[in-house]
């Protein structure tokens, strides 16, 4: 087994440990602050995720950078750095080069990211030895949740069903997918379309859902899956069915695909353990193709520019 299969399957106690970790962690963002959270990769995708969630909460103008493209003519209150290994050149000149009080997110306590910030919060319980993030991302996304005040107990249920549940899709006959989102879930379709990528080099794909009929849709066909995260625009599952392509929304909503038959009328998931099973997807997909998901090639742990 590989190590991000155990890894994956963690998430829900991992979520619980960052639901729990929220109310006592110093430097997250306070009701009122203008903040910009920066990130690479999978990092920013979280980033997105929360700056929407936040504004949407009303706690304050959020913005979502990578790291790299950072406007620092920009003032903030708060800058909050996203990175698993704390080593990222990118995040690391960030932090070094603003006046802007920082809070780091990182796995590893004794990183450059967290030597160099103002606060740090620390997961390094959601730590990965798989190359390819997947618990370590979406246990950040947790804590933030949780710290915007969302009950994350509902969220950590629907993640165990998510790692048990069979998927609604068979990756072995999966040839292209395109994952959609909306408002907040924008960042996770990006990052389960990362997951095929990274995992099973498949062609993978990631829109805002409203957006999708402004021509990505002209690749949807008979043996491609378009996987919407979150809420869908009326009419898109009509639209992508007349392509002859599968459409997955829910997951465990009830529905139909030309690829996999699921559901039987329950309640959606979380779109974060929507996300879930996207990974297991990616990871499924990988397998059928001969491939380790834990190094996907091409890829390190961390990127450190000379």
């Amino acid at each position: 087994m590989a190590y991000v299969d155990g890894e994956i399957a963690s998430q829900p106690d991992c979520w619980r440990q960052a639901a729990d970790l929220a109310g006592r962690s110093v430097g997250l963002p306070r009701p009122g602050e203008r903040v910009a959270v920066v990130g690479c990769g999978t990092s920013w995708f979280m980033a997105m995720a929360y700056a929407a969630l936040r504004e949407r909460a009303g706690h304050g103008e959020t913005d979502a950078f990578q790291a790299s493209e950072f406007p620092g003519n920009r003032r903030y209150d708060r800058i909050v750095a996203i990175t698993r290994s704390g080593t990222t050149t990118e995040v690391v000149d960030l932090i070094g080069a603003v006046e802007a009080p920082t809070t780091t997110i990182a796995g590893d306590p004794s990183s450059p990211a967290v030597q160099l910030a103002t606060d740090a919060v620390l997961l390094p319980f959601a730590d990965e030895r798989s190359l390819m993030q997947t618990r370590f991302a979406t246990t950040v996304l947790a804590l933030l949740r949780a710290h915007l005040g969302e009950d994350l107990g509902p969220v950590a249920v629907d993640a165990e069903v998510a790692v048990r549940a069979p998927l609604p899709v068979d990756a072995t006959l999966v040839e292209q997918v395109t994952f959609l989102g909306r408002g907040w879930t924008v960042g996770l379709a990006h990052e389960a379309a990362l997951k095929c990528r990274q995992a099973a080099t498949l062609w993978a794909e990631a829109y805002p859902a409203m957006d999708y009929r402004h021509g990505p849709i002209s690749i949807a066909t008979i043996g491609r899956v378009v996987w919407a995260i979150g809420d869908v625009p009326e009419g898109l599952a009509e639209d992508v069915a007349a392509t002859g392509a599968a459409f997955v929304h829910g997951s465990l909503g009830g529905g139909y695909s030309a690829l996999g038959h699921w559901g039987g009328g329950r309640q959606p998931l979380d779109p974060m353990a929507d996300l879930v099973l996207a990974q297991r997807f990616a990871v499924a997909n990988a397998a059928s193709r001969g491939l380790d998901p834990d190094t996907p090639r091409h890829l390190s742990r961390s990127v450190v520019l000379a």
